[in-house]
């Protein structure tokens, strides 16, 4: 099973990842991703967004 990760020293709260897959990443109270069950996420959804990160403070690590 793989994990989404979050690079905190990269991470700037932009929201993209929340909006790009909905079903895993909620934001919290500041607009900073918290990472949830990938379980509903397709593959694809988790590699657009990982890949959209402006801040490319998303990775896949298995």
């Amino acid at each position: 099973m793989s994990s989404l990760r979050i690079d905190w020293t990269r991470c700037d709260g932009h929201g993209l990842c929340a909006r790009l897959l909905p079903e895993a990443i909620s934001l919290d109270e500041w607009g900073f991703p918290v990472i949830g069950r990938l379980d509903d996420a397709s593959s694809a959804d988790v590699r657009t967004a990982v890949a959209s990160c402006p801040r490319l403070a998303l990775r896949v690590e298995k």
